[in-house]
């Protein structure tokens, strides 16, 4: 597997944003580190480019041949390698080196099989939905179940019009017949890959607990009823250290304040204080004086777990850089030849490099982030681009971010395919 090519760029009208998006590819595609006539292509845009989604996937199409099966969709903001765009027309793609074999498209006309088909058994799957489809959290379940590993990642289109999703295929996947040639509305779409398709995915928090770890053991759907057997709201306004009796205040400290779930089994905190992959930050959505309730924005079950917690900058900083670390640890051998690390070291700030065993990489961050966040303009990119050092990488900023079997909130899902060890 050699490195994805990549491109992105931003431009007023949609077939300049295309040319100079597909320069930038050619170019990579004529080095002899990056494959030449990948199969594969991710394709994510802007929701300023959503209303032009069929022209630019006809004019790529036409312009990559080889290119015969596209997966993607749009977000209020797309990520690149050490750069965002936001309030742009703006897109980015990735080309994957893969075989038709490994991989194989589907959308809600072209389902993900359940039994294995031509050969092919999937392992894990690049999901994109749309945040309005019905029973959305059982269908992501149902979706990972489908997968050897169970494990799904991506996220939910984001767009203040259109949420385009883009399924075309007839290498990697049966051919997918749609009226729109590609492009549609609605549903879950994305690719799932064989086993043979080495990847790693971890999730970066954004939010940091602010109060005692608490079990759940009354409630209804969404509200809680009783924590630790005693009033939810009661407990609410304990562990923020408000009153009721102080309404401004108490109402203030409470907007700001977000749930922290889990299952009761697992451990809802690290030793760093922070949260774990496993917990789902949600929405406080309502009081209920009358009952000392709390409305969330969750349905829930009795021995689940709840932290209420708060978003915070300097933890997703630090949450971020420890993910990236993790990965590029779990690729870096022990030793590597001087020859080598005197290489990778020259290159580590202008381009990508084999060595680093990252054929490419994608991640998708909530809408929430980004940018403003992290202090600056593209301020989280580059920490990603700090953290993993520089490979081929796209994303988007979802509307909620899919790792596990679940949607997450305030958090990045990062990605990379991996390559086999380089030998001497």
């Amino acid at each position: 597997m050699k490195l994805f090519p990549y491109g992105h760029a931003t431009h007023p009208e949609w077939g300049m944003a295309a040319e100079l998006v597909l320069a930038q590819l050619r170019a990579q595609m004529a080095s002899p580190d990056y494959a030449s006539q990948p199969s594969l292509g991710l394709i994510y845009i802007t929701d300023h480019l959503a209303a032009h989604a069929q022209d630019l996937l006809d004019h790529l199409s036409h312009a990559l041949p080889w290119v015969t099966d596209w997966s993607g969709t749009v977000g209020v903001g797309i990520a690149a390698n050490q750069v965002e765009y936001f309030d742009e027309p703006a897109l980015a793609i990735l080309l994957c080196d893969l075989q038709p074999h490994q991989y194989r498209l589907f959308s809600g006309i072209a389902p993900l099989s359940t039994h294995a088909v031509d050969g092919f058994v999937p392992h894990t799957a690049l999901l994109h939905a749309d945040g309005n489809t019905p029973d959305l959290a059982e269908l992501i379940a149902e979706m990972a179940q489908r997968t050897r590993s169970g494990y799904v990642f991506g996220g939910l289109s984001s767009s203040r019009g259109a949420s385009v999703q883009f399924a075309f295929g007839s290498a990697g996947s049966v051919a997918i017949p749609h009226p729109n040639r590609g492009v549609f509305e609605g549903g879950l779409s994305g690719v799932a890959f064989s086993a043979e398709v080495p990847l790693i995915s971890r999730v970066t928090q954004g939010c940091l607990p602010v109060a005692p770890e608490r079990t759940i053991t009354a409630c209804e759907q969404h509200v809680l009823l009783t924590l630790d057997d005693r009033p939810a709201l009661e407990v609410l306004l304990e562990d923020l250290q408000v009153s009721l009796s102080e309404p401004r205040a108490a109402m203030t400290k409470i907007r700001s304040t977000l749930v922290g779930l889990s299952q009761g089994a697992q451990p809802t905190l690290r030793r760093t204080g922070e949260f774990g992959d496993e917990v789902m930050v949600r929405h406080l959505i309502g009081l209920d004086p009358e009952r000392e309730a709390v409305a969330i924005a969750q349905a829930v079950e009795p021995g689940m777990r709840l932290t209420w917690c708060q978003r915070h900058a300097a933890a997703a900083r630090a949450d971020l850089l420890r993910i990236g670390a993790e990965i590029r640890e779990s690729l870096e051998p022990d030793m590597l030849p001087e020859s080598l690390a005197l290489e990778l070291a020259d290159s580590a700030l202008s381009e990508p490099h084999p060595a680093r065993r990252i054929a490419g990489a994608i991640y998708v961050s909530c809408a929430g982030r980004g940018g403003p966040h992290f202090g600056a303009p593209s301020a989280e990119l580059q920490l990603v681009r700090r953290a993993l050092g520089d490979v081929p990488l796209v994303g988007f900023f979802a509307g909620g971010e899919i790792a596990h079997q679940h949607v997450y909130g305030y958090t990045g899902v990062l990605t990379v395919f991996t390559t086999e060890p380089e030998t001497e």
